[in-house]
């Protein structure tokens, strides 16, 4: 079932992604009065198609990584007399650079109506940057950073929301100077400031945790035990539905994983555990069977599920808006989300992250099925995200992305008359090379991570 959600929400996202980037480069080329011969969603011949009064073929081809719109140019065949007006070629320069433009625009704007209709109907929802946990030793202990505090602005840029510090901390991946934190004691209206000195900071990391790399966790909401299964530990230790964990032998463990860890360590041992049940704190001992996995492994058990308690009140943030509001954000975070991916880029280039960070179609696969999983919502809100990495990589200056046609178009217009052809070629055959190995190095990370 997982792989099957994994493949249709891949293919789902793919299909609108590609259909409102071609459908940008389709509209505007018709506003600019260019024939369009076909218009077809994956890449080859159409196994599927129809064609409107215009005469334009609309299909579906069978290799979905893609899409394309075929216009009318005289480059590329022999265009009768009376139809050369409506060729590509025909066209000025400034009308070709519109429509090569339109397929990017055409993903933000898809970006910005999902952010402002996410924003409208359900408003600003976050959870207080309130630290959980400090490693010892680490960087974020060495500078201060205590659990309980909050995080209230990173590098003098507020953080109201977990989301807000992690955005601001993978912006400084791979630097070498100084991060800057301000907090806050709990129910205090003093601020410190602390800093942490960065070396190269995360610059090798595969998919790279910041606040794990300072050292430190965000409040987990507190772990709630599930039904205990008839004859197993969790049962014979009186374990019920809704009880939600304090201590385990005295120690108060982050989050849901690390409470499995320590169950599946402790095979054979008895564990103390203090657990919360309507309000009275009850204590009581239960001891993990040695149990086979799948995996052919062998672990600890206790025999019951484990999942998440509700957000204290006091840690979450809410924040409604108004229509005018929403759109406003809604460009906003559409233009944080591009300048996010333009320094990405730019440190993969410099070496300052790690190429290992790459994926490829496998990885946005496993992300959009995770995302389809877990709501519409995050879907729709995911399909944003990949809509404004669509948008900037294809206005990249690389030959055979529309942002290399656009630098050809606007070369042209400088000089007068089109680049050579040789020139041309040469640039074409050189965006093929790059895309070509960073498509192999995505796919290689892909592989790795499976």
């Amino acid at each position: 079932m997982d792989l099957l959600q994994t493949i249709l929400g891949f293919l789902v996202a793919l299909f609108i992604l590609v259909s409102v980037h071609e459908f940008g480069h389709f509209y505007v080329a018709r506003l600019c009065g260019v024939k369009v011969l076909r218009f077809c969603i994956g890449l080859g011949k159409p196994v599927w198609s129809f064609r409107d009064r215009k005469g334009t073929e609309f299909g579906l081809a069978a290799i979905p990584l893609g899409g394309y719109v075929k216009m009318l140019d005289e480059r590329e065949g022999e265009v009768p007399l009376e139809e050369r007006h409506l060729s590509y070629n025909s066209k000025s320069v400034w009308q070709r650079i519109a429509i090569l433009s339109a397929g990017p625009l055409a993903n933000f704007i898809l970006a910005v109506l999902i952010f402002s209709f996410l924003l409208f109907s359900s408003g600003s929802i976050g959870v207080a940057p309130v630290v959980g946990a400090v490693a010892k030793d680490s960087l974020a202990a060495q500078a201060g950073l205590e659990a309980g505090q909050e995080i209230v602005a990173v590098d003098g840029v507020l953080t109201p929301t977990s989301q807000a510090v992690m955005e601001r901390l993978f912006l400084r991946l791979g630097e070498t100077g100084v991060l800057e934190l301000r907090v806050s004691q709990p129910q205090s209206d003093l601020h410190y400031d602390l800093d942490i000195p960065l070396q190269s900071w995360l610059s090798d990391a595969r998919d790279p945790d910041p606040a794990a790399g300072l050292g430190f966790d965000f409040y987990i909401r507190p772990v709630v035990f599930g039904d205990a299964q008839p004859d197993t530990p969790a049962h014979a230790a009186g374990l019920k539905s809704g009880d939600v964990l304090q201590t385990l032998n005295g120690e108060k463990l982050q989050g849901r994983d690390a409470v499995i860890q320590y169950i599946r360590k402790s095979a054979g041992m008895p564990i103390d555990m203090v657990i919360l049940r309507d309000g009275v704190e009850h204590r009581l001992r239960v001891t993990p069977e040695l149990k086979t996995l799948e995996d052919g492994s062998s672990a600890g058990q206790i025999g019951v599920a484990l999942g998440y308690g509700p957000w204290p009140d006091d840690l979450l943030r809410r924040e409604s808006h108004g229509p005018l509001a929403a759109v406003a954000l809604g460009f906003q975070r559409t233009a944080e989300t591009s300048k996010f991916v333009l320094i990405s880029m730019k440190k993969l280039i410099v070496g300052e992250i790690s190429t290992k960070n790459l994926s490829g179609p496998i990885g946005i696969a496993k992300v959009a099925g995770d995302h389809a999983r877990a709501g519409l919502v995050y879907f729709v809100e995911f399909l944003a995200i990949l809509s404004v990495y669509l948008g900037v990589l294809n206005l990249l200056p690389i030959p055979v992305l529309d942002g290399g046609h656009i630098l050809y178009s606007i070369a042209e217009a400088i000089k007068g008359s089109p680049l050579s052809e040789r020139v041309q070629m040469f640039g074409y055959s050189l965006g093929l090379v790059i895309l070509a190995g960073v498509m192999v190095m995505a796919f290689y990370n892909d592989l790795l991570r499976l």
